[in-house]
């Protein structure tokens, strides 16, 4: 099954494309990667009012659901910009009151949620008497720009979410191999606690981070075929042109079979989401499973294809080979994933004849 998008869906896609190929080339993406901020990316974002789709009107936002914020990741990925601010709101959405996600999307308040990036499948609440606390969290998207962090704690009355002011913690930056990500170590050293309250949707948080990770990494995966066909179209061996050679033709069709089959399992599970199908967490964490782990092997073939050159700073390459290796990895790898999805058909109704 091909998943189709629809006139207007193809025509944001191509917009955002287009304005990314505008204000952010890759010359671009490579000094605000150097200069290690995402603020240059994310201003221009709500300044030209690509921030708030994917969103309610009523909060401010310009509409759509989940499946834009996916095609939105996806234009993110196949460009390789600095989106951890946009992606740690987008995270953050579901669990912000109507108020806060409004000063959200209008650029005056940034939440971000104090999980370890590779952890969030598997929830690990950190313990609280319910007015302070006292934890490190490491590989935090978004960190360095939050104003309030969101922190999954076990509290006094069970399982709940704490809002702690970005002030009242210490944050300091955190290489990663991807550098389009920038992430930080949060340490709370007996911060007060702003507020403690109990929530039901750190489910949704985690099928929203599946879905959008999957489809950064089919935008990924899209910007290495282009780069690894045009490649081959152009490097010569033996005096032949190496796209003429049969095991590159062969590694170039299976990385097409790869982008084909990753745009359908992406976009349909962000449909699925919009769509509140019962079995939508699933078909989410299929996807973060499936979309990833095949795009970080396609990665593996593009460098194949490339040679030596693909290892150099000087291409392109290395951009959306670390990005599509961080996204095999970020917010729980394919095994966390799969073991959420055996959890779940384990748990499913036996069906008789």
């Amino acid at each position: 099954m091909h998943w189709e998008l629809s006139d207007e869906q193809e025509l944001f896609a191509s917009s955002l494309r287009e304005w990314i190929a505008a204000k952010f080339p890759t010359e671009s993406v490579r000094e605000l990667q150097n200069a290690g901020s995402t603020a240059t990316f994310t201003e221009a974002l709500i300044g030209e009012g690509w921030w708030g789709v994917g969103y309610a009107e009523d909060v401010g936002g310009q509409g759509g659901g989940l499946l834009e914020l996916a095609l939105a990741a996806r234009e993110f990925g196949r460009a390789a910009v600095p989106d951890s601010r946009w992606l740690a709101a987008a995270l953050a959405a579901p669990l912000l009151t109507e108020a806060e996600l409004a000063a959200q999307l209008e650029g005056e308040r940034h939440f971000a949620l104090a999980v370890c990036a590779d952890r969030i499948p598997t929830w690990s609440p950190i313990h609280t008497d319910g007015a302070r606390l006292t934890a490190t969290v490491r590989h935090v998207i978004g960190a360095l720009d939050a104003d309030v962090f969101l922190v999954p704690v076990t509290g006094p009355d069970g399982p709940a979410l704490a809002r702690v002011a970005a002030s009242d913690a210490q944050v300091t930056t955190e290489d990663l191999l991807d550098r389009s990500r920038i992430a930080g170590v949060v340490e709370f050293a007996d911060a007060p606690i702003a507020e403690l309250v109990s929530t039901s949707s750190l489910e949704a948080v985690a099928t929203r981070a599946a879905v959008l990770v999957a489809a950064d990494a089919l935008g990924s995966a899209e910007r290495m075929l282009d780069l690894a066909v045009e490649y081959s179209k152009q490097r010569k061996q033996f005096g032949q042109l190496i796209g003429s050679f049969q095991a590159v033709k062969h590694a170039c069709a299976q990385m097409l079979v790869t982008v084909e089959a990753s745009f359908s399992t992406a976009l349909y599970a962000a449909a699925a989401v919009d769509a509140e199908l019962d079995n939508a967490p699933v078909i989410a964490a299929v996807a973060k499973a499936q979309v990833t782990k095949a795009v970080a092997d396609l990665a593996d073939s593009a460098l194949t294809v490339h040679g030596a050159i693909g290892y150099t700073w000087e291409h392109d390459l290395h951009l959306f080979y670390k990005r599509a290796k961080l996204d095999r990895t970020l917010f729980g790898a394919p095994s966390a994933w799969n073991e959420r999805i055996a959890a779940s058909l384990l748990d499913a109704p036996t069906r008789t004849a």
